[in-house]
């Protein structure tokens, strides 16, 4: 990658709940207005009642809105972990748009109003410089994509995010390196992987008292609004003894 004429962008989204609280997440790095040196710019920001998939998209929407500012000509790289919104600026779009907005499941296309704001933007883009997707896993360690969720998540939980704005050599995240840490990645993969596992039980333990549940409903009953409960998805009778052992105790 050429540092000197390449800008890079990360953006992330985040809900607490789909809809609910959100919050997004960007980090622009780019040349100042003389050339040099490179300037990095964090922003974010929130919604009270919003999903998962907005927050991507106004990331994205206003990682570029500031990009665009710039009086440089350059090449853009977005590195983004949206497969919803990376799949819809480059493949969806073009045929949403020639069928007056509908799917091929003859829906309405859910959020146009924003798609219709970042294609705007994608289209202006293009008169500066290309534009090089990189679609990367999610919480994967990449620092950038990492970042950016930190703010996006901090907003959704209506933290106070202090973002930065200045050079380069005063950013403390390591900015260019896109590696993937195949050990976050793996960590990630492996919870992702128990997340869809069918479960054997649902235990759940509130006031010292633990509970053996056969649906995640009634589990999620008992455990809802009470701030010291634990609950876990339990994949065997073995994985059951495990995470009472954990707790510290039986049925």
């Amino acid at each position: 990658m050429n540092k000197e004429t390449e800008q890079l962008l990360f953006t992330d989204g985040s809900s607490l709940g789909n809809p609910g609280p959100g919050g997004w997440g960007a980090v622009v790095v780019s040349e100042n207005d003389s050339g040099d040196p490179k300037g990095v710019v964090e922003l974010g920001g929130r919604e009270n009642k919003t999903t998962n998939n907005r927050m991507e998209l106004t990331a994205l929407i206003q990682g570029l809105s500031l990009v665009l500012k710039g009086e440089a000509l350059n090449d853009l790289t977005i590195y983004i972990d949206s497969a919803y919104v990376h799949k819809g600026a480059t493949v969806w779009s073009k045929s949403w748009q020639e069928n007056g907005w509908w799917t091929k499941a003859k829906k309405n296309v859910e959020n146009r109003d924003l798609w219709e704001k970042l294609l705007s933007l994608l289209e202006e883009q293009k008169k500066s410089g290309k534009i090089i997707w990189k679609h990367i896993p999610g919480h994967s360690g990449i620092p950038g994509n990492v970042r950016a969720d930190a703010i996006a998540t901090g907003f959704a939980k209506k933290e106070d995010v202090e973002l930065f704005e200045g050079d380069l050599a005063d950013y403390t995240v390591d900015i260019f390196n896109t590696r993937i840490d195949q050990k976050v990645a793996e960590k990630r993969s492996a919870s992702r992987a128990h997340s869809r596992a069918k479960a054997y039980s649902y235990l759940s333990l509130v006031v010292g008292k633990v509970m053996r549940h056969t649906t995640w409903a009634d589990c999620e009953k008992r455990v809802k609004g009470k701030a010291e409960a634990k609950y876990k998805k339990a994949l065997s009778s073995l994985d059951e003894s495990a995470i009472r052992a954990s707790w510290g105790v039986s049925l």
